[in-house]
């Protein structure tokens, strides 16, 4: 950090909001809980609203808002970190001008969208010899890093299998893939591997930490929202033209007027210049211009609803991961197998179970239960991602003040990892063949 901000740990870090938006919101009310560690003195976005927004709940002046990074980065250095949650292809473009500027960084996942600016981005932290850590939240929750201290332990020996699986359920697949902002590449910039499942590729690599992965294959495709598996005499707009709206599991009405807190803050973005949208201002919204009234089969997206891949490492052990859209139940399940045992869980039910052969007569193995929800807290006080979203906060700040972070952070290097098997992996599935991972492209 610059000589001016670094010579008391006492006081609270200050922060600059880049990207107004869901995440980096969450990450800063960390400032709301723990006054005393950290401190919101900037924000920097487009949207007049979302700067006012900022500005009232952190008591900014008019001096203290921006439109942009650039204007941010343009002004002397006034705080001592940035929390950079824009928009995924806005990750690098914004970082690249603030590292420069002399800040440190928590920054979004995923922080690039292709490869080449992925290294840009490392290279510039070396550079500038900038702090910079991925927001992979998932890293902090007690579920994986306790799976993670497990490994690092050596209770299970050496890992020579790690089997991930993320279920995207029927609602989030639509808010987000169909409907949404990462429906279309050309738009979100993105992948649906790289936008939903990043976590997932960095756990795999963070369990191998140290095991340069060698090679990837992948494949995937929409298969199930799509016009022709559009149901008989479907609309193309839920609550205008669609005869089968009362019997459909997709319908708008459903998802965001039954449903009208659980994606808010994505479906009604539209309407955020109102206060308090009533639900005729909402319905009205889905029937006109609102990309959330759109029927499901008819969105034109295009990702993927389902993708698998497998990864070899250069010690020769395998990973694989498979995501799967439009499911009933959001989960996430990982198990891991190692020369002296294996751990297998379900990140939503917080708990694994650490399984030992065990060859006396009468027995196969033992199985020793580990449930995080007895006397912890899995959600509660930790906010979001199963209790990951703060403590990911607090790890940060660690780094920023100098002090020893948890098993959780590691260096952005290692965040290029897993970011590395996703832009590959894609490839693989575009190309239909095996694409090696030991070169820089």
């Amino acid at each position: 950090m610059s000589q001016s901000f670094a010579s008391s740990t006492r006081r609270p870090l200050t922060a600059i909001i880049v990207g107004a938006g869901h995440r980096a919101m969450l990450y800063a009310s960390y400032a709301q809980q723990h006054p005393d560690e950290l401190r919101i003195v900037g924000v920097a976005d487009l949207n007049p609203l979302r700067r006012a927004m900022v500005a009232e709940l952190y008591g900014l002046s008019p001096q203290q808002c921006f439109e942009s990074a650039e204007d941010v980065a343009s002004r002397p250095q006034f705080a001592d970190v940035v929390i950079n949650g824009t928009m995924d292809h806005q990750h690098v473009p914004t970082a690249l001008p603030l590292l420069a500027a002399g800040y440190d960084m928590l920054l979004e996942k995923p922080f690039a969208t292709f490869e080449a600016e992925m290294w840009d981005l490392v290279r510039a932290a070396r550079q500038y010899q900038r702090k910079v850590i991925i927001c992979h939240v998932l890293r902090y929750t007690p579920f994986y890093a306790a799976i993670r201290q497990q490994v690092a332990d050596g209770v299970i020996g050496d890992v020579f299998s790690v089997q991930t699986i993320e279920h995207v359920s029927y609602h989030h697949m639509a808010v987000g893939y169909i409907r949404g902002k990462w429906s279309k590449p050309s738009i979100s910039h993105t992948s649906m591997l790289m936008a939903k499942c990043c976590h997932d590729l960095d756990l795999i690599a963070w369990m191998k930490s140290g095991v340069r992965p060698r090679s990837v294959a992948s494949f995937g495709s929409n298969f199930q929202f799509r016009p022709e598996k559009a149901p008989a005499n479907a609309g193309t707009r839920c609550l205008v033209d669609c005869p089968i709206e009362a019997d459909c599991l997709y319908s708008a009405r459903k998802h965001y007027i039954d449903h009208p807190d659980r994606w808010r803050f994505y479906v009604w973005d539209s309407l955020e210049h109102i206060a308090n949208p009533t639900i005729e201002q909402k319905i009205h919204s889905l029937k006109t211009d609102n990309p959330y009234g759109r029927c499901v089969w008819k969105c034109g997206m295009e990702v993927v609803d389902h993708q698998s891949l497998v990864i070899e490492f250069a010690d020769g052990t395998t990973a694989t991961h498979n995501m799967i859209g439009g499911t009933s139940r959001p989960s996430r399940a990982i198990h891991l197998i190692g020369t002296r045992g294996e751990i297998q869980g379900v990140f939503e039910d917080g708990r694994f179970v650490i399984r030992h052969i065990d060859p006396r007569p009468g027995h196969e193995y033992t199985e020793e239960a580990v449930d995080l929800t007895v006397g912890g807290d899995m959600h509660g006080a930790f906010g979001g991602h199963g209790g990951g979203d703060m403590r990911l906060v607090a790890d940060f700040l660690r780094v920023i003040r100098g002090e020893p972070p948890s098993i959780s952070t590691t260096p952005l290097e290692d965040s290029v990892t897993g970011h590395l098997i996703g832009f590959r992996a894609d490839r693989a599935m575009a190309e239909r063949r095996v694409v090696d991972l030991t070169v820089e492209a």
